[in-house]
């Protein structure tokens, strides 16, 4: 009785999920506000190449390296979050509410310090890093001069990622949307005055556009904090109890969470090295693959989106001694997820000059990208799949395994890499063939875990 009233209280779907099996519409009410904010997010991604692409080819570049460098750092945050995120869908299907309130607060006291120790780090040791790493020396000061100021934004990154964990977690997933929403649109103002100078504003180039997204994210960490007071029960889920660091729960979250921390670090930075060796073939290749991420994340977005749910789901089935559901629901989320994936590619091979004007003017670099966009079309399908099954994983709370798989994978996707840039006369969309090999890896290697490894009674 009361576990039918906690379903009502707190998940979307009307139903105990234990009792008969989740359906395409309960995955679809938890994962499409996800998607929503990940398509909204991602006029983040696109303003910045867009408007950075009627900059310059250096810019254009440099915003690439910048910002797969910050995504790699803030995916330790967003790693953790996940970890979290697991067990507050356990917590949730275990009937425990108090314990999701603690479980986030100690969260955020670990991703706040976290936040703090990583943007010194990064003062102290950026001017060397890029000066080191970089061949192009133009390419170099543009980089730095974007992540001075873009490092800022850690701080309340980490903390929407805590939040975050929480309605994901509880299946809430409507408040991501608004905040992704506010974040855009914020964004896409401050871009424009900072980056060309305009109301006044001084014109900033590549600095504006990393201080644009910073003012974003704060606004954003301000609304879920204002949401949360406003909507949620913050009693029935002891939620801002301002209680002192507990370092032993502390300790049993980070054994889900730290995994899932390193998880998503290696899978980034085995993208920083991708385009650190992109970097090697010329500033225009390093253009085009700008170009081609900003599309390829947008593609990503349905993936994301129902790997979020499947996540969830997974853990929650656990949770209520159910771990008969969790195949047939990977299979439904991955049904889902081909079904969103193939929609967009169709629009890639129906309009790609279209698609691609979006971020550039410049008529060469256009055509230099056509066939990397086609290539990254066909490696979607393949991501699709790796990384539903992926999600099953560490929904299941073996986040070592996952954490495993994920190095094996990540470490052949850089090899893989430098191997086809340093082929003699080599092509970029050769290069972006490794996008394939990663999803299809990636997929087999998690679906043998799942059909043969063992855990079903996985406690966390």
């Amino acid at each position: 009785m009361y576990l039918t009233q906690l379903n009502k209280l707190i998940l979307p779907i009307k139903k105990d999920l234990t009792q008969t099996p989740v359906k395409y519409k309960e995955i679809w009410i938890i994962a499409y506000p996800i998607i929503l904010s990940s398509i909204v997010h991602n006029i983040i991604g696109v303003t910045d190449t867009a408007f950075l692409g009627r900059v310059g080819v250096v810019e254009l570049g440099a915003a690439a390296i910048g910002s797969v460098f910050y995504l790699t750092i803030i995916m330790l945050g967003f790693g953790f979050a996940i970890g979290t995120q697991i067990i507050v869908a356990r917590r949730l299907g275990e009937n425990k509410p108090w314990e999701i309130g603690k479980t986030i607060e100690q969260s955020h006291y670990f991703l706040a310090f976290l936040a703090v120790i990583l943007v010194l780090i990064m003062l102290l040791n950026l001017p060397v890093l890029f000066k080191s790493i970089l061949q192009s020396h133009e390419v170099e000061q543009a980089t730095s001069e974007y992540l001075k100021y873009r490092i800022f934004g850690l701080f309340f990154a980490f903390i929407m990622h805590g939040f975050r964990a929480f309605y994901i977690g509880i299946a809430r997933t409507k408040v991501i949307t608004y905040t992704t929403i506010i974040m855009a649109f914020s964004n896409v103002f401050f871009d424009y005055v900072m980056i060309f100078g305009k109301l006044g504003f001084p014109e900033m180039g590549i600095a504006g556009a990393a201080i644009a997204s910073v003012i974003s994210e704060l606004l954003a960490t301000l609304f879920f904090i204002t949401y949360t007071l406003k909507f949620v029960d913050i009693k029935y889920f002891q939620l801002f109890q301002f209680k002192k660091i507990d370092f032993g729960y502390l300790y049993r979250i980070l054994k889900v969470a730290f995994p899932t921390m390193m998880q998503n670090f290696i899978s980034f930075i085995g993208w920083f090295f991708f385009f650190l060796f992109v970097e090697r073939l010329g500033e225009r290749p390093l253009a085009v693959s700008n170009i081609i991420r900003s599309v390829y994340v947008v593609m990503l977005i349905p993936i994301w989106g129902f790997s979020s749910a499947a996540n969830t789901l997974v853990s929650y089935s656990i949770g209520r001694n159910n771990p008969d559901q969790v195949l047939p629901i990977i299979k439904k989320v991955f049904k889902l997820t081909i079904l969103g994936v193939v929609l967009l590619v169709i629009i890639n091979v129906i309009f790609p000059e279209l698609i691609l004007s979006i971020y550039t003017n410049d008529k060469n670099l256009i055509t230099d990208s056509l066939p990397v966009l086609y290539i990254v079309s066909i490696a979607s399908l393949f991501i699709a799949v790796g990384f539903v099954f992926f999600s099953g994983v560490t929904g299941t709370g073996n986040t070592k395994v996952s954490l495993i798989i994920e190095t094996l994978v990540i470490f052949l996707y850089v090899f893989m890499t430098y191997v086809f840039v340093n082929i003699k006369n080599t092509s970029i969309e050769l290069v972006w063939v490794v996008e394939i090999i990663y999803g299809l890896v990636i997929a087999i290697m998690s679906y043998l875990y799942l059909r043969y490894g063992k855990w079903q009674n996985k406690r966390i």
